[in-house]
Parts: structure tokens; sequence; C-alpha cells
């Protein structure tokens, strides 16, 4: 593994309502309206898919409508904080990031790990590609926190989140899913779709409402484990119809293209405060930077350490800012490392970014819909601002 501006991330996690429109600069952008806790509550039409695992409630609620961009219009500033692995455990990190969220009017990226809606009994059912049946290089949830897991998920869906996938096993050895073929992609997709939407039969659980989706239209992206095996998996994911990857590790501050016609987008090289390097937007690569792969460094650092998380967060976060207002893309795990170092970094950051006038929250699904949405001559013009740099006159740059 690479250290500084070309270190890869190797870690896992744990083991529509009516819209508002706001003001941007005497133009318009149309979000959802905010989320409360008691709005999340079940739809009144149920369609229970298959064994019931999963249902279709009709249109996600909280979800924004895409407007174009005004002639001279100044981009608002797109940020999109995502999460790997995604399953709940005794630190109830997604339960509190769900909080967080209705706090801040967020809207968030869940990568679901398939394989967190399938209890350690039924491993057997897993044949990851060129790995022995029921293998992982993840640990398994109790079946506690399975039923955990797929609670928050139901929640976090009905609360206008995006559920993504990362996949299952998470494979980044010499013969992971870096050597995967799209066949083989296709099969790892295939079986986390299939985990999610046959829980109940592999979990016995009766006592648990329905996942509100059918999770097979739902999943239109997702980030690969230790963002290996994108070339391979692009034709597979265009082939299902997904929108976007957000596999690529090291991309820039700028605004985003197609590869194979799903957008691209990337964790993303940011300052390292302190350094003369940059470090990618996600806690894994910070905490490789400061103490190597083991979790439990120095102590006494650690006070430092989240601070320049932090710090780190925010210097991103500006730079696209105050400059070309490329989106922003924020990537972490729901683990402790360091002592819970880096959850408490980027909620710091969260809070702060959200106070941020012209700031939009949104997950990376509701990203491509807004690219899609404009003009492609904007977007492409908008690609050449490098990352720092910003045009001399919004009016006239996207006029």
């Amino acid at each position: 593994m690479l250290v500084g501006s070309t270190a890869l991330v190797a870690a896992a996690a744990v083991g529509g309502s009516e819209a508002e429109r706001l003001p941007v600069r005497g133009h318009s952008v149309t979000r959802a309206q905010p989320r409360t806790a008691q709005a999340a509550a079940p739809p009144a039409e149920v369609r229970l898919i298959g064994d019931g695992s999963t249902s279709d409630t009709g249109p996600q609620p909280f979800q924004p409508v895409p407007e174009r961009l005004a002639a001279g219009e100044r981009p608002p500033q797109f940020v999109v904080f995502s999460w790997d692995g995604a399953g709940e455990d005794d630190n109830h990190l997604f339960s509190h990031f769900l909080q967080v969220a209705r706090e801040t009017k967020a809207t968030m990226t869940f990568f679901l790990s398939g394989i967190y809606t399938l209890p350690r009994s039924q491993r057997m059912l897993y044949a990851p590609p060129g790995k022995p049946q029921g293998a992982s290089a993840i640990g398994w949830l109790q079946d506690e926190h399975v039923r955990a897991t797929i609670e928050q998920v139901r929640a976090a869906w009905l609360e206008g989140h995006e559920i993504g996938t990362h996949f299952n096993g998470h494979f980044c050895d010499s013969q992971g899913v870096g050597t995967w073929t799209p066949d083989q992609w296709r099969s790892e997709i295939d079986q986390a779709i299939g985990f999610v939407q046959a829980w109940r039969t592999n979990t016995g659980f009766t006592d648990v409402a329905p996942l509100p989706f059918d999770y097979a239209k739902e999943l239109t992206g997702g980030r690969t484990p230790c963002l290996l095996g994108q070339d391979q998996l692009l034709p597979t994911a265009g082939d299902l119809g997904w929108t976007y990857d957000a596999s690529s590790p090291g991309g820039l501050q700028i605004w985003p293209t197609r590869r194979q016609g799903l957008w691209d987008l990337p964790l993303q090289s940011i300052p390292f405060p302190g350094t003369d390097f940059t470090v990618l937007s996600m806690d894994y690569n910070m905490m490789y930077n400061q103490c190597g792969p083991s979790p439990n460094g120095d102590p006494s650092m650690r006070p430092y350490w989240q601070q320049q998380a932090a710090n780190a967060y925010m210097a991103g976060f500006q730079r696209a800012y105050t400059t070309n207002r490329a989106p922003y893309f924020i990537g972490n795990h729901f683990e402790s490392w360091n002592g819970g170092i880096y959850m408490t970094a980027v909620e710091h950051a969260l809070r702060q970014i959200a106070e941020y006038p012209d700031v939009r929250l949104v997950s990376f699904r509701q990203m491509t819909q807004w690219l899609d949405a404009q003009n492609p001559q904007v977007i492409a013009k908008l690609r050449t601002l490098d990352p720092g740099r910003a045009p001399g006159s919004w009016a006239e740059y996207t006029a």
C-alpha cells in the first residue's frame, strides 16, 4: 500500500415529499423538505416482493427535483457523505449518523455489504468468485446485528437516503476483486441483491418489517472494496442500468465525467494539513498516513490526528466551495479506529459544512440525477476548472 496522494483504501466497515424552492444568487435549486424522525412512517400501501423481505411502496420519499442551472448561475456546492459497509453493531454508528443527518438536513449514501443481511449460520449460501464457499474477508455479523442493520437500512431509505452496494466479501488480496471478470462481478452483484431480497428466509426473522423498496430496481451504483476492479466492473454495471460508480481512487477536485457511460464519482485528493502531500477523502487513508494500517496508534497522538482529519475534510470543502464548486465526495466506515477519532472528525466536518449557504448535502444517486439534468456543454466547461481555480465571473462562465 502506498502513502500520500496515491494511497488506496483497504478497509471495510463493521464486522417523495413535496419540494421547496430555495433562492441561489437570484435563481433556484429544488431540494426536498427537511426530514423529521416522525416523517419516516411506513407508506400506506405495501406490495410484498418474494418472501416479504422487500416490498414496493412507491417512489422514495424526500427526493429533490433536479433543475438545470440557469444561464450565468453559480452552481450550488454539492457534498456527498458515503459509508462503506453500512452495518449496525454495538457501536450504533449507523443509527447515530442517521440522527446526525436529521439534525443537519443531510442526505447520504449507504453502501451496504450484502452479507450484512446474511447470518453467519447461513454463510455457505455465499459463493464468492474465485474463493471457497462461505468465505469472507470481513467478519459476519451476529444475528442481532443483522436484525439491527436491516432496521437501519429501512429507516434510512424512508428518510430519503440512498442504499448502494459495497458488494459482499471484501476480498482485496492478489486473487481478489481486482482480478474479477465482468461475469464474476455479475455473480457478486446478483448475490448481494439476493441476500437483501431473501433476508427473511435466511434469518427466520418474523417480527421485522420488510424493506420498503425493490433493491434490484433501487440499486444504481456502488463502491468496490479497496477501490479495486472498476475497469472490469463497469461493463456489468452498465448492463444493469447503473448510473454511476464511486470506486475510482485519487480523483481530483474537479467536475465529474463519464466512464463507459457511467458517472465516475471518485474519492478525491484533498490537502492534508501539516504535510506537503494530499490524502484521499476517506477515514482509512487518513489513518494510514498518520499511523499505518494499525487501527490502534499512539493514544497520545489521537487528539492531533482527530483535528488533522477534521481540518483535512474542511480544507477540501473550502477549496471547492470558494473556487470551482466541484462536487465534494467524502467516504467513511462505521469503525472505531484509533478510539473513534475519525467518526468524531467527520461528524464535526459535516456539521460545519451544513451551516454554509448554498450547500447541498445529497446522495450519489441525487448527484447523478442533477448532473443528468444539466446542459452537457456546461458540465464539460465546468470540468476545465482545475482544483482551486475559480472563474473570473460565474455570470459569464456558465452563460
